[in-house]
């Protein structure tokens, strides 16, 4: 079933958003050489409740940790972890955050000091790319529409989308349906509807397309060893275009 929320909903859900926007502004000033992602772990669960947030995520089918840290190869759902980030690594958190019962997702790549040219068009795509797929997010469009957007440009970029995670509806809880591929074809699947709260978090890497799973159950990486990013916000859909709950601000 998909749920459409109301504005007071949408509201609320903004608020949440809006700890989960400072907490990767955040993020993006301490993550560097030597840091770990358990370091990143601690410090986003103390963040999050000094403004009165929790990690929705934490609990969630057995899920142990406030936040998500893909590294690298890493496609999706890392476990924090102890071991120090080189320069040249790429890291992306992804958390959702519940704020007085109203929830928001987003993930976001980051560059470990610097990273080569290549790595740097990968991060770059994949932003575009996710921004693209929410252009497409208004009432009466279909849900393929996202998806031809973001597939059709990544793959003129030389790069490849993630096919087995997509995006998803949010609220009441962490995944609802409708499910949101970021692949497909335009004018097809179900139509977009005001009230809709949905996320889009394309996940691209630099070789093939296809994962696997790593022994934990949880964390998925390239198949063939290469680089993957990802980037997602949740937005509402209004008569108005796409709302973005988890904007960062004029640096997003």
């Amino acid at each position: 079933m998909i749920t459409l929320k109301s504005r007071r909903e949408i509201d609320e859900m903004k608020a949440a958003g809006k700890i989960l926007a400072d907490t990767h502004k955040e993020l993006k000033k301490i993550i560097k050489p030597g840091i770990t992602s358990w370091d990143l772990e601690v410090f986003t669960e103390e963040f999050l409740r000094k403004n009165g947030a929790t990690p929705e995520q934490k609990g969630f089918e057995g899920y142990e940790y406030a936040i998500c840290a893909s590294i690298n190869d890493e496609i999706c759902h890392g476990f924090p972890r102890k071991q120090k980030l080189n320069e040249g690594d790429i890291i992306t958190v992804d958390m959702v955050v519940n704020y007085h019962g109203a929830l928001a997702d987003s993930a976001w790549t980051y560059a470990v000091g610097e990273v080569p040219d290549d790595v740097k068009h990968l991060m770059d795509v994949t932003h575009k790319a996710l921004y693209l797929g929410i252009e497409q997010a208004k009432v009466g469009a279909r849900i393929g529409d996202i998806g031809h957007a973001i597939q059709t440009y990544v793959e003129s970029e030389n790069l490849a989308v993630v096919r087995e995670f997509i995006g998803h509806g949010v609220g009441p809880t962490l995944h609802e349906k409708p499910d949101i591929p970021h692949f497909g074809q335009a004018g097809k699947g179900p139509r977009l509807k005001e009230g809709m709260v949905i996320t889009v978090e394309p996940m691209v890497n630099m070789g093939a397309w296809k994962a696997k799973m790593d022994d934990n159950g949880w964390t998925a990486r390239t198949v063939d060893g290469s680089l993957s990013a990802q980037y997602e916000h949740t937005f509402a859909i209004t008569q108005d275009g796409p709302e973005i709950l988890t904007y960062q601000g004029e640096n997003d």
